[in-house]
């Protein structure tokens, strides 16, 4: 398996010969834009030179020849842009890769605007949202929708095995596929570059949702139709054989159907233009998805299915219709050949009844498309997490309880996703049996509130389909609730103390709720009040949690808590530990079984100069 840091190796390199590349275009640019500048210049002084010298003729061809070299040089000059955008794009992307690879928060992109939702199980205390976190770290969406939709997956509350293990086919088939997943978010990027915003196809979808069918412009087309040729055939015969002018009323009758109808026609120009260039930039995508060979990749492939299933019909062929109908469209810029051309023939009834045509094609299709492009950003997503990170693994994740097997949970080499490698220790774990509570002691800043964190946010990758941190992870399906990262609130008046005695009532509420078993994590019980008190309610709140339908991990600086374990069975002691070595204390963050045999608190306060009486 190739190492974490030989791939950051390999995208550095890949980097630097980008930004070569790329010097070596913006050269060449700038010289373009100096032949275009000298271009127009010199041939305009020719033009009017050989104009004013020799003869009109000769002007008008010199201008003739400026305005073709012009137009050249700016296709060439065109063409060489794009390049440069292209290669832009892909060393971003290779940027946020190795920034991704080294948690380098600054050169990683933002997600936008996303709260994080407050009453969430563990979104807040797992840190799965906001600026630094899980979420941030793995989308590589552009789209909005496909953004949310791995935030979702990362939220979920009730697992379900037969998406997770789809995903996991999926993901499993797309770490390979490199050079796919490279390619679909350069599409995106590049389609989405003079957007201010993320792409985001619902807007699309609603417009289409206002659309009127195409039959509803038959009746007015047919009428207008045969005004039109009642107008042209008169008009002929006339020339040949005495007839009354008939031809005159049908033409202004014909142009009063026209005005008539301009309400229910809309604005053809403005409307082929929108859903050209709003749905260009998505057929852009859709298009390589369209053609893109799949090989061997069955999920995927069956995932890309609705792209390619009738190529008749498929984004390729859409688009050239719509554009189509929008150079047709073009004709309103001339007012006077428009009131022409559509005074003889129903040429604006035609392109209004073919692009409601489109429209219809489009609304039918785009809903599907738009919903496996969604899936297919969110899968890649948790793909370049697996592929940026070598060592990491998919899990095997279970529905029922396995306690035939001895285990529920076991984890081996569990280590945090947010900790750079350098400084992440791992951890083995398990949990054993339903309704077991593991009490975790040690001293402050032994790692305890970060062990409970790996635990559910593995869980967190698990669930979503993606991969964990982990050398091994077998687990069942469980319901997650986090006491973790709890706070006051001024504005609502809550002390510290409340809020968190809030949060554990939610967390009983939930207990008595059906369904898959509650894997509960809880910092530091009961810390905002007094020994006393701490150590009664701790004591109840475990034992009401005890042999009960759910399972899970409370870390304390309460020393007399671990007593619980020799007289109820389902408690289980762990520890972390520390050294002092030199005055200074050392921490290996290493899980032991057991209660902690040392504390801290006082060679803290030591080390930091305050007063402590022996």
């Amino acid at each position: 398996m190739t190492s974490k840091q030989e791939r950051i190796d390999l995208l550095e390199r890949q980097i630097a010969r980008l930004q070569g590349r790329m010097n070596t275009l913006d050269s060449r640019s700038t010289r373009y834009g100096w032949a275009r500048v000298i271009i127009f210049f010199v041939g305009l002084a020719l033009s009017i030179l050989g104009a004013m010298l020799v003869g009109w003729w000769l002007g008008i061809i010199l201008l003739i020849i400026t305005i073709v070299a012009f137009g050249i040089v700016a296709h060439f000059h065109g063409l060489l842009d794009r390049s440069l955008a292209r290669h832009t794009i892909w060393q971003q992307m290779k940027t946020s890769q190795v920034a991704r690879m080294k948690l380098d928060w600054g050169h990683m992109p933002d997600l936008g605007e996303s709260e994080t939702p407050q009453e969430h199980p563990f979104a807040s205390d797992l840190d799965i949202t906001g600026p630094y976190s899980l979420h941030r770290l793995l989308n590589v969406a552009v789209s909005k929708d496909g953004n949310e939709r791995l935030r979702s997956w990362l939220l979920v509350t009730h697992p379900d095995l037969a998406a997770i293990q789809q995903r996991q086919a999926l993901v499993s088939e797309l770490t390979r596929m490199t050079n796919f997943r490279n390619r679909l978010m350069m599409h995106s990027l590049f389609a989405s570059r003079r957007l201010k915003e993320q792409l985001e196809g619902q807007r699309l979808l609603r417009w289409l949702g206002e659309r009127q069918p195409a039959r509803t412009l038959l009746p007015a087309l047919v009428s207008t139709s045969v005004l039109q040729a009642i107008t042209i055939v008169t008009f002929l015969l006339g020339l040949v054989i005495p007839l009354p002018r008939i031809w005159v009323f049908s033409l202004l009758a014909a142009l009063c159907v026209f005005f008539a109808t301009a309400k229910q026609r809309g604005d053809v120009f403005e409307d082929a233009s929108y859903l050209r260039y709003g749905f260009a930039t998505l057929s852009s995508i859709f298009s390589f998805l369209e053609s893109y060979r799949y090989g061997q990749s069955q999920h995927v492939k069956a995932l890309c299915e609705p792209f390619y299933r009738d190529r008749s019909e498929g984004p390729a062929r859409l688009l050239q219709r719509t554009a189509r109908v929008s150079s047709q469209a073009t004709l309103k810029n001339n007012a006077l050949l428009w009131i022409i051309v559509n005074a003889l023939v129903p040429w604006d009834l035609v392109c209004a009844y073919r692009l409601r045509q489109c429209k219809d094609q489009i609304a039918e299709r785009l809903p599907e498309w738009l919903d496996a492009w969604y899936e297919l950003e969110a899968l890649s997503s948790l793909a370049t997490f697996a592929y940026l990170n070598p060592e990491y693994l998919l899990p095997d994740v279970m529905e029922q309880p396995a306690q035939e097997q001895g285990l529920l949970f076991e984890g081996e080499g569990l280590g945090h996703p947010l900790i750079q490698s350098e400084k992440k220790v791992t951890n083995d774990f398990t949990f054993n049996k339903l309704g077991e509570v593991v009490i975790i002691t040690g001293s402050n800043m032994a790692g305890k509130s970060t062990f409970l964190r790996t635990l559910g946010v593995n869980l967190c990758l698990a669930y979503a389909g993606g991969p964990v941190n982990a050398t091994r992870l077998r687990t069942t399906l469980f319901r997650l609730f986090s006491c973790i990262r709890v706070s006051d609130s001024v504005t609502d008046g809550y002390s510290y103390f409340y809020a968190e005695v809030r949060r554990l009532r939610a967390l009983l509420d939930e207990l008595a709720q059906p369904g898959y078993p509650l894997l509960f994590l809880i910092d530091e019980i009961f810390k905002g009040t007094n020994n006393r008190e701490r150590l009664i309610g701790s004591r109840s709140f475990v034992r009401a949690l005890v042999g009960h339908n759910c399972l899970g991990a409370i870390s304390t600086h309460d020393l007399e808590l671990v007593k619980l374990e020799e007289t109820v069975p389902e408690v289980r002691n762990c520890h972390f530990r520390e050294q002092v070595v030199g005055g200074q204390m050392v921490f290996d963050y290493k899980l032991r079984s057991g209660p902690c045999p040392t504390t801290n608190a006082l060679k803290i306060m030591q080390m930091e100069g305050l007063p402590v009486e022996e």
